[in-house]
């Protein structure tokens, strides 16, 4: 591979490249355009008022939105200033929030309602104060988050869910009147690209949130380093993605395509129709649904056989190698790639070329970024590990996080001492150096005392012709300590039995490794993009023990 030119910037700056030389769109979403020079002008707006509400370098500035433009502009703001950008979960609830809010140190909170009014952000922010502390909404403020000054609801709901220090849009607007441009222009060009940007939470799929620390640097040269060398993007192209905007998935990629003068689409909230619409009328040539539950909503809708989805060149998709296949056989024109990746290596850590063989692209998570480094470690000693052999998957380089926030204990734990983070996942690399996923370590079952992948048994039964996604979970057992079962989302108009399962699994993967339960769902439990399977053990475990059942049924051995 060529060698690869370093380049990063703050992310203000960023948000300003092609404001001089492109008058091209520069973010779409379902109900808004804005095109380069708009962008630079309503974020330095956004930051005008955001220092009129007294944010300062270094101050922490929570979001709580939907996915809309005035989440990219409040992002893109807050790094103008110099402050911290806090992109908050919007699956969270009252717990989540208070803990988020009061840890991250926010000073100022900008929300508004949920698309359709669905979800009432402020009204939420009111729960969060009224859950801490039960007295007056004058005294929730300092006693729930000290440091909170100033709370700012965009969509001008009001009501019973405004408490003391809540400001409308227009007032918020209003208060950066006094600030001048000269202003604004030194506290921009005083932002280092080695100071914090982000404070990311991450899912909270098996423990309470953990603050990420990430750099403009490594947010940024992430950004370049994907859109240039995995995505070959370039001014001409269309990228979709429907992550959320609270998610490096939606952030890096947006940053990747202003790198490039690319047209970034984003799904909104999203929905399988106006998402195949999207797809269609923008001409989109680069796809990032990431998680199989998005883009099955989009091959599964009834008029997907009848979309003109032509131009789209490039998929990614993270799931097992079965599924990617099926997915690259549905859209043959379009290659699928797959990833491995973190908030605390904002996003993609490895990645395949778009010009890598088939095998590689589908069959692996493919080659480290330009910068990073990756060693497979025995998860005991810390010994590093050949080829072909499994391990825990560590890295190093310029975008791994600069820690997790207010907790240096978990930070030292995480990272050796030759800078390596440990990411708990199993993996093994292949002698070209392309990864290949084994699984959490966390996510090996202990059956009989025999280790099973949930990954190999969920691989498996992505072949079976009923069925969209299965997610395997360990399940207690009397008589094996634990046993595997699986939570299944058929496809569309199928019907398939739990004995037709596990009947399809017998005699063709090991008897200790066959589900003993199926269980199934139409909707996960979610923490933003990840299926959450302790959610799933514990609905499992709370069935079991209401029926009173402590060992699986047996099954019969067919070799």
């Amino acid at each position: 591979m060529a060698r690869f030119p370093i380049e990063a910037t703050t992310i203000g700056d960023l948000a300003d490249r092609h404001a001089l030389s492109s008058d091209a769109d520069a973010i779409v979403f379902p109900d808004s355009r804005t095109t380069y020079p708009e962008l630079s002008r309503l974020s330095t707006e956004f930051a005008r008022a955001l220092r009129g509400a007294g944010v300062r370098p270094g101050d922490k500035v929570g979001i709580l939105m939907p996915n809309n433009l005035d989440y990219v502009l409040a992002l893109l703001a807050a790094a103008k200033l110099g402050a911290v950008g806090v992109p908050i979960n919007a699956r969270f609830k009252v717990h989540e929030l208070a803990h988020v809010i009061a840890h991250a140190d926010v000073s100022v909170l900008v929300c508004a309602s949920g698309p359709d009014g669905t979800v009432d952000y402020p009204q939420l922010i009111g729960g969060v104060f009224d859950d801490l502390a039960g007295q007056d909404p004058a005294e929730l403020t300092l006693r729930a988050a000290p440091l909170l000054r100033q709370i700012v609801d965009l969509g001008d709901s009001g009501g019973p869910s405004a408490t003391a220090g809540m400001r409308s849009r227009s007032e918020f607007i209003a208060a950066g009147d006094e600030v001048t441009d000269a202003e604004l222009l030194s506290l921009q060009a005083g932002v280092r690209i080695r100071d914090v940007a982000l404070l990311m939470y991450t899912s909270g799929t098996t423990a309470t949130p953990k603050g990420c620390l990430l750099t403009h640097e490594s947010i940024t040269r992430q950004a370049r380093t994907v859109a240039l060398t995995r995505f070959s993007l370039t001014a001409e192209d269309r990228f979709w993605d429907p992550l959320p905007l609270f998610h490096c998935g939606g952030i890096v990629p947006m940053l990747g395509c202003l790198w490039a003068g690319a047209r970034y689409c984003h799904a909104g909230h999203f929905d399988p129709e106006s998402s195949l619409r999207m797809l269609e009328q923008e001409q989109i040539t680069v796809a990032y649904p990431a998680f199989e539950t998005i883009w099955f909503g989009v091959l599964n809708h009834p008029r997907f056989a009848q979309a003109d989805l032509r131009s789209i060149r490039l998929i990614q998709n993270i799931t097992v190698p079965e599924r990617l296949a099926d997915f690259e056989a549905r859209m043959p024109w379009a290659k699928q790639v797959t990833s491995y990746g973190s908030t605390e290596s904002a996003t993609n850590l490895t990645f395949p070329l778009p010009d890598d063989p088939y095998e590689v692209r589908i069959r692996t998570l493919g080659s480290p970024m330009p910068g990073m480094e990756i060693k497979i470690a025995h998860p005991e000693t810390g010994e590093r590990l050949g080829s072909g052999v499994v391990g825990e998957l560590c890295f190093r380089g310029y975008s791994l996080f600069e820690g997790y926030y207010k907790d240096p204990e978990l930070t030292a734990a995480v990272i050796d001492d030759e800078g390596y983070f440990h990411t708990g996942d199993l993996a093994s690399m292949t002698p070209e150096g392309n990864l290949v996923f084994a699984g959490r370590l966390k996510d090996i079952l202990k059956v009989g005392g025999e280790n099973v992948s949930a990954v190999e048994v969920e691989a498996f039964l992505a072949t079976h012709p009923a069925i969209d996604i299965a997610q395997v979970v360990g399940a207690d057992d009397a008589r094996y300590d634990e046993v595997p079962a699986v939570f299944v989302q058929t496809r569309p108009g199928v019907t398939v039995s739990e004995a037709d399962i596990i009947d399809f699994c017998r005699g063709q993967i090991a008897t200790f490794k066959v589900p003993r339960y199926v269980r199934f769902v139409t909707e996960w439990p979610m923490s933003g993009t990840k299926i959450q399977k302790f959610r799933l053990r514990e609905q499992l475990a709370e069935e079991l023990t209401s029926r009173g059942i402590t060992e699986a049924p047996k099954l019969r051995s067919d070799g």
